[in-house]
C-alpha cells in the first residue's frame, strides 16, 4: 500500500498515480498540505 513519504500516511494507488512521481512515491498527501498546493505538485517534491 503506499504512504505519504511525509507524514506516513496511507494513500490510494490512483493518488500516487495522479499526484506521485513515475514511482509513484509520494511525498506530501491530503493530510499534510492543502489541495492548492497538490495541484501545483507539492507530492513529487
Amino acid at each position: 500500500m503506499p504512504t505519504c513519504n511525509n507524514c506516513g500516511a496511507f494513500v490510494t494507488r490512483d493518488f500516487a498515480r495522479v499526484f506521485g512521481d513515475n514511482q509513484q512515491n509520494v511525498s506530501a498527501c491530503v493530510e499534510c498540505t492543502t489541495g492548492r498546493d497538490l495541484k501545483s505538485g507539492a507530492a513529487i517534491q
